[in-house]
């Protein structure tokens, strides 16, 4: 009997604990409460609607901001350097005097290629201040004179031709008459050969004569495109032959930023997109650009293709060399499905939002896209027109009763649920 007796106080005393972690599961904290398909209170939340959006879409990037225009100025003449106007930095426009040499040397070599031209253009008659063109043979002097001195020996020997055939004149002095035809037939074919020589030489003395002029002007040296001076090479004083570097001069606005892109998105680039980026060196300051030269071609052994963008640099802050990190802005998708950032609970990688269906809740797994504001796109996973619990997430599963409440009446969250939905906000999403 007394073992019978200790049974059954022990039978008891184990209802009476199952009775006790019963009820304490059935509580809204307890497991009983999540899952207790209806069993338990309903969990107090706060709804919000499936909202729509617009989103930029994007694709990274990054590379090397470049000058466009990069020229190293060389010197066209040898001379001694008579001085420098430029320094390191120094930003010049095309035109602008870098540099001048001693000109006296090329100024004697201007002299006499003028003489020699003179001495042609005299020969053949041309005034230099009205007219360039050589004249008509018949026209110069020297022929002229060639021409009468045969027609006289020529009418002279038609005269003592006829006197001879009538006995008035000697054979002697017919002979003497013709010969002095010939010499005068030859000498104005040697003017004629003369003056075409004189002709032929006015080109050659005209040319040497403008490349003296060119080397006199090269004496001076100007920047032939506008820039900021990234080397100086020469002092003043020193000696430098023909073809002999000056200086560098580097385009610094606009500038170029050359990328690689990833092959996959080939049919999102375009010239016309615009690009922003920022460098090291203005963290806080965003920068614009936009594409103008996309590679036909990808590389194989990156698989990736070029793309320059020109990027405006009015106030110069930025500098070739520089490397920059961005964006290409590519689209803009419009009216896509949205969430509060307040209704995503995220574990282990997998994103779920909670569907108030009447007073029940239904957990739905999703997609997350791009973030904006405080707003999350949805790329898969709702249809767009539910209600969403937006608090105590931590204490919504599937079937479990809700009650609808006012944002000022919400419930705190532990923070389970919402807190994993809050990072990385973009106004855009990278494709």
């Amino acid at each position: 009997m007394r073992r019978h007796l200790v049974i059954v106080i022990g039978l008891a005393a184990l209802a009476a604990a199952c009775e006790k972690t019963a009820g304490q599961a059935s509580g809204p904290g307890g497991r009983g409460g999540r899952g207790g398909r209806g069993g338990g209170p309903a969990v107090q939340t706060v709804t919000a609607p499936v909202s729509r959006m617009s989103v930029q879409r994007e694709v990274d990037l990054s590379g090397t901001l470049l000058s466009p225009e990069q020229a190293r100025i060389s010197s066209e003449v040898a001379g001694i350097v008579r001085d420098v106007r430029v320094q390191l930095g120094t930003e010049v426009r095309a035109g602008d005097i870098i540099a001048r040499l001693e000109p006296r040397e090329l100024q004697l070599a201007l002299d006499r290629a003028e003489s020699a031209l003179r001495q042609v253009e005299a020969q053949l008659g041309i005034d230099r201040g009205q007219d360039k063109a050589p004249p008509a043979d018949d026209q110069i002097a020297a022929v002229r004179q060639a021409t009468a001195n045969r027609d006289d020996a020529r009418n002279g020997f038609e005269r003592a031709q006829l006197l001879s055939t009538r006995g008035l004149l000697t054979q002697a002095d017919r002979d003497t008459a013709e010969t002095r035809l010939k010499v005068a037939e030859a000498n104005y074919q040697a003017t004629l050969d003369t003056i075409h020589s004189l002709k032929a030489s006015l080109q050659d003395r005209r040319a040497s004569y403008e490349l003296a002029v060119k080397k006199v002007a090269d004496a001076v040296i100007k920047a032939p495109v506008a820039g900021a001076i990234s080397e100086r090479l020469i002092q003043p004083g020193e000696y430098i032959r023909e073809n002999t570097p000056v200086v560098t001069i580097v385009q610094v606005n606009p500038l170029k930023l050359k990328t690689a892109i990833q092959e996959k998105h080939a049919s999102l680039i375009r010239p016309g997109q615009m690009v922003e980026f920022n460098v090291e060196a203005f963290m806080n300051r965003k920068f614009e650009g936009k594409i103008a030269y996309v590679s036909p071609a990808v590389d194989q052994t990156t698989r990736t293709f070029a793309v320059e963008a020109l990027v405006e640099n009015p106030d110069r802050q930025l500098k070739p060399g520089f490397f920059a990190k961005g964006v290409v802005l590519t689209k803009v998708d419009e009216n896509v499905i949205a969430v509060p950032e307040d209704s995503i609970s995220t574990l282990a990688g997998v994103s779920t939002v909670y569907v108030i269906e009447g007073t029940k809740a239904r957990a739905q797994q999703v997609t997350l896209g791009a973030r904006q504001d405080k707003l999350v796109e949805i790329t898969s996973g709702l249809k767009g027109e539910e209600m969403l619990a937006t608090s105590n997430l931590s204490q919504l599963a599937t079937g479990v009763n809700v009650q609808v409440g006012s944002p000022a009446n919400e419930i705190a969250d532990d923070g389970e649920g919402r807190g994993a939905g809050r990072s990385g906000g973009r106004r855009g999403v990278r494709q």
